[in-house]
């Protein structure tokens, strides 16, 4: 694989135009899960990104963000907390509601996941519009832990999700 981690991760990220809807350019992580070289030069490279930050357990909303955060979260000695739809999970839950564009979406997490006082790394695949993550952050806050960062394999910048993330620290291995 080429030494230049954005570049040899690109080769590994295919587009399926139209999907799920005409116009949409899908951004398709299977071909880099399907290689582990590939896939372990990802986990590598997020690992090495939030080096640096104090963290104390990785939280992700399901489904995509959690192939990241458990690798990772084994890579780093961390625990993982995942952040699901409702109805998922079987203990005690703390919830979040957040408003969508036509609608309102609920995530949830075991209420013993994140303890106050922790610094929290936030993981997706992708950040999009970002209000998905910007919930999970805000549940976090709620249980008077910090965001240390919020970390994605992909970020298409055109549809300038950073923007509903700050302030919090926003890292990105790709960007379209």
């Amino acid at each position: 694989m080429p030494t230049d981690a954005s570049e040899s991760l690109t080769d590994f990220i295919r587009t399926i135009p139209d999907f799920p809807k005409p116009g949409i350019q899908f951004k398709d992580i299977t071909p880099l899960l399907l290689n582990p070289a590939a896939f372990e030069n990802a986990i590598d490279e997020m690992a090495r990104i939030v080096a640096d930050l104090e963290i104390d357990v990785i939280a992700a909303a399901e489904a995509r963000g959690f192939l990241f955060a458990a690798p990772l979260a084994l890579k780093l000695g961390k625990g993982m907390v995942p952040i699901r739809k409702p109805g998922k999970l079987p203990y005690k839950k703390r919830s979040y509601s957040y408003e969508l564009e036509y609608g309102t979406d609920t995530l949830e997490m075991h209420v013993d996941g994140i303890l106050p006082g922790q610094n929290v790394l936030v993981v997706d695949d992708l950040l999009a519009t970002g209000g998905t993550v910007q919930a999970c952050c805000r549940m976090i806050e709620d249980c008077d832990a910090k965001v240390c960062g919020c970390l994605f394999l992909i970020n298409l910048s055109f549809l300038n999700g950073a923007d509903k993330l700050k302030p919090y620290p926003i890292f990105t291995l790709v960007d379209y």
